[in-house]
Formats: C-alpha cells, sequence, structure tokens
C-alpha cells in the first residue's frame, strides 16, 4: 500500500472540512480516530476518490484520484458506517455477483468468484438470506464480501463494530485481523485499533497526531476530555 497525500484538503461550502496536508500511508494495518466532524471520514473517502480534493492531490499506488477515479476504486474498496445501505440486491449471493457482472466476466468465473468468497467468510449458509433478515455482524461480512470479491488491495471501513453487540463485534474484529488486504478503519472504538501498526488523530480538520496506537490513543483520551 502507498497511499500519498500531497497538500490535499478539502473544503465543502467555504469551510475546510480536512486542512492541506502532506503524508505517506504505506502500512497494513491503519486506524483513523477522533470526534464526530474532526474530518477523519472526509480524510478517508478522499483516499478512494469518494471526496475529490480542493487542493493538492491523492495518489493510491501511483494513481491520482482525481485523474483516474475508476482505476482508484478498483484498488480501494470501501465499507460504510452502515453496511445495509451499500447492499443493493436482495439476496445476497446477487449482490456480491453485482460488481462482478459489470466487469462483463463469464458466468462460470463469477460463480467462482461467489462460492470463493463465501467460503472465505465462511458465510455460505447466508448466500440466499436476505439483508433485513442478517445479524449487525452478517451485514458488516456480507459487505465486505460484496466488495473483496472484486480483489481490491486496501478496504477502508467506517465505523464496522458500531452498534453491535458483543458476539458480532468478536467476529467483526477476528474477520478484519484475518484479511490479507491492507486495512484502514475509521473508528471510536480505541480496543479495535489498539494494536494495529500506525493512528492519525484528526481534530477540527487537521491531522493533530500520528504515531504507534498507545501514544495516539492518549492523545485522544485528552483532547476528547477538554
Amino acid at each position: 500500500m502507498d497511499i500519498r497525500f500531497e497538500q490535499a484538503g478539502a473544503r465543502f461550502a467555504g469551510r475546510l472540512a480536512v486542512e492541506p496536508l502532506t503524508i505517506s500511508l504505506t502500512e497494513r494495518r491503519i486506524g483513523i480516530i477522533g470526534l464526530n466532524g474532526s474530518g477523519k471520514t472526509t480524510f478517508a473517502r478522499m483516499i478512494n476518490g469518494l471526496v475529490t480534493p480542493s487542493m493538492g492531490r491523492v495518489t493510491v499506488n501511483g494513481v491520482d484520484t482525481v485523474d483516474d477515479a475508476e482505476a482508484v476504486r478498483s484498488q480501494v474498496g470501501f465499507i460504510f458506517q452502515n453496511p445495509q445501505n451499500q447492499i443493493i440486491l436482495p439476496i445476497l449471493r446477487e449482490d456480491i455477483a453485482l460488481g462482478l457482472k459489470s466487469r462483463r466476466l463469464p458466468a462460470a468465473a463469477v460463480e467462482a468468484a461467489v462460492q470463493g468468497i463465501l467460503g472465505r467468510f465462511d458465510i455460505g449458509h447466508l448466500a440466499g438470506r436476505r439483508a433485513h433478515e442478517l445479524s449487525g455482524g452478517e451485514l458488516q461480512l456480507a459487505a465486505l464480501a460484496s466488495v473483496l470479491v472484486t480483489e481490491p488491495r486496501i478496504v477502508i471501513l467506517d465505523e464496522p463494530t458500531n452498534q453491535l453487540d458483543l458476539k458480532n463485534r468478536a467476529l467483526v474484529e477476528a474477520t478484519l485481523n484475518g484479511l490479507d488486504e491492507s486495512v484502514l478503519v475509521i473508528s471510536h472504538d480505541l480496543a479495535l485499533i489498539a494494536d494495529f501498526d500506525r493512528v492519525l488523530l484528526f481534530h477540527e480538520g487537521r491531522l493533530l497526531t500520528d504515531g504507534l496506537p498507545s501514544e495516539v490513543i492518549a492523545r485522544y483520551r485528552e483532547v476528547a476530555t477538554l
């Protein structure tokens, strides 16, 4: 993974959501934390082109997010805070196949890939289920399967344990720990990112602290009590 921000920032309606920053991200597991409205989600969305920089540039593995947004999105999957919102088709098996069919792959190749990803996450028993029938943890796995079946090299997850009970949180945490892909996780769940390689702390639109989880989380606790 090689994500680079070169004096890149984002402005909405005259307000700086993310102040221009220069940073390089190469670690395999990176946490992104901060208070609500701190700019962390905007920063993450700039990585796969969901938000384009108002100034500067962002590249992913050498590809500019503005010049070749399609190529960037093929490399970077994004799981939204409410995964149910990104499951488009009613039946899980059909939804997982959707991204592959858009690539005009042969039916046999699509079926093999779908079966492979269902097996990878051990959710074959959910293949014929509807999204509203799934638990919170199952929804997260379903969304991950739908994204990872297209083989991105990087996956970004926005609050993957939000509102999950202990059982489903443990299920999601174990799944994240087992991923081969590079992972960036936006989270208020500090325990989830406590053993990550690196953590970024955003505050009021700027990158406040960047480093080892223990140091950055400690700084976040200070900020949160001001």
